[in-house]
């Protein structure tokens, strides 16, 4: 008579087969009811062989009161529960990773702080100068009298106050905010153009992971299937059927077939650790995305495609705002050729007089009248302009290598599914066939699973290219397709 294991549920007896013969019963408590256990030098009891059912019977009942009569323990001296099973890895979709991306990534931060700042010049282009205010006092003595009259003092407190105010030049002022309120607007865009950059950037990474995850499925499948040929070879190579080469051969595919599943293995480790940076560190060490690779090409012709990239990309709308906001800059600075005037005015009280005055006061622009920072910003306003240029036939060229690309790549995908992914499962099922009838080779099997296994991966691979080119093709669009 033997005891299972912890954990397990309580099992019937099997039924007495004839006596003389031995028997095995199994018996296996839960952990939450049972308080002790008979150890006997290990934990399956020595069985009885030989006895007849009666005596049999009676063993096991004398087992059964030893074993509910002894005596409870505490919970230090109880054996050891395993652990209950670790959590399941957390599974994320494109959209999860997406909206984690949005929120956590860094580059998104500096964009907002970016707008941030131009608000605070907008702010400071709208405000109004300072006034300023002068005061003057101190103890005044009079000299030079001519005839002394006794009754006037000789010394007093003099003091003096002086309030002015700048006027600022009404066209420079206007210059300086349209300058500004197109600095927030080229910082907005700028935003949305992070965050484009950074979808586009998540759906590679994550497209990646999925070619990854579905490259290192085939390996595992791979190895099961050169284990299977394996064994079938190595079960003749015993009968004598086939000569100890071909057990070498199957040896080393296996050997090769796991080579390829730890390859498999830790390109899923690196591409996770990749797209988990992208959402700085908020999938952690240790998790599963779930998604689909693309099938379908895009759904729209290239004009219609290249007109909203011109149109609507988050880059022309910045760089066309950033050369906006040089033209304003540069009529700022020429606009500020013109000085700007102080009004004031003044009390004065000294000794014997008391005086209001009003002026007004101006810098002249006799010396420095703005040449280098004019072209200073006309160059900038150069720079932006070609910039813009620039970005707009890039875009144009991007929106045609992606558009061409991914149709490209989902005319071969068409191919794959309309017959060369069913022509190599067949090829692969002959030729397992006929080499479990004997009728061929162990070479023919290993090059019809190695075929079929290729075709698999580059399918998989056309996907991914698929899936990669729309990403692009959606980023040079400026938004989804």
């Amino acid at each position: 008579m033997r005891y299972a294991g912890r954990g397990g549920r309580a099992q019937e007896p099997h039924p007495l087969t004839g006596v003389g013969t031995s028997q095995i019963v199994r018996r296996s408590v839960d952990a939450t009811s049972v308080h002790h256990r008979l150890r006997t030098g290990s934990d399956r009891l020595t069985p009885i062989i030989g006895l007849n059912p009666t005596i049999a019977a009676c063993a096991l009942f004398v087992m059964v009161c030893v074993v509910c009569s002894a005596p409870s323990i505490s919970l230090a001296d109880a054996p050891s529960i395993a652990p209950p099973p670790a959590s399941p890895e957390p599974i994320y979709s494109l959209d999860a990773v997406l909206n984690l991306a949005l929120t956590r990534n860094p580059t998104v931060a500096s964009a907002e702080g970016t707008i941030d700042q131009s608000r605070g010049q907008q702010v400071a282009a709208n405000t109004y100068l300072n006034p300023s205010i002068n005061a003057n006092s101190g103890r005044g003595r009079m000299r030079d009298l001519g005839l002394f009259d006794p009754s006037v003092r000789e010394s007093v407190t003099e003091f003096n106050l002086t309030v002015g105010q700048p006027i600022e030049w009404p066209s420079k002022r206007a210059a300086r905010q349209r300058a500004t309120e197109a600095g927030v607007a080229a910082a907005s865009a700028g935003l949305a153009e992070t965050q484009l950059n950074l979808v586009a950037d998540v759906k590679v990474a994550f497209y990646d992971l999925l070619l990854a995850q579905r490259a290192l499925i085939l390996a595992q499948q791979n190895l099961a299937t050169v284990e299977d040929v394996d064994k079938a070879v190595r079960a003749r190579v015993r009968l004598g059927e086939s000569p100890q080469f071909e057990a070498i051969r199957s040896g080393v595919e296996v050997l090769k077939a796991n080579q390829s599943l730890t390859r498999a293995a830790n390109r899923v480790r690196v591409n996770r650790v990749m797209l988990d940076t992208l959402t700085a560190g908020s999938l952690g060490p240790s998790y599963a995305i779930d998604g689909q690779l693309h099938r379908v090409g895009p759904g729209f012709g290239i004009d219609i495609l290249t007109e909203r990239a011109l149109t609507q990309h988050p880059t022309i709308l910045r760089l066309r705002k950033f050369v906006e906001q040089a033209d304003h800059s540069l009529e700022f600075e020429r606009q500020a050729r013109v000085p700007n005037i102080t009004i004031g005015g003044s009390y004065w009280r000294e000794i014997g007089r008391e005086a209001f005055t009003g002026g007004v006061s101006f810098p002249t622009p006799v010396w420095d009248r703005r040449q280098g920072e004019i072209i200073s910003a006309f160059g900038s306003k150069r720079k932006g302009e070609a910039e813009f240029l620039r970005a707009r036939n890039e875009l144009i060229r991007n929106v045609s290598q992606h558009f061409q690309d991914a149709k490209t790549t989902a005319d071969m995908i068409e191919v794959y599914e309309k017959g060369l992914l069913k022509q190599a499962d067949e090829a692969l099922r002959i030729a397992k066939f006929s080499f479990q009838q004997g009728a061929s080779s162990l070479i023919e099997v290993l090059d019809a699973q190695r075929v079929q296994r290729q075709i698999l991966l580059d399918y998989a691979q056309a996907q991914f290219d698929l899936s990669m080119s729309l990403a692009l093709l959606e980023r040079a669009v400026g938004g989804t397709i």
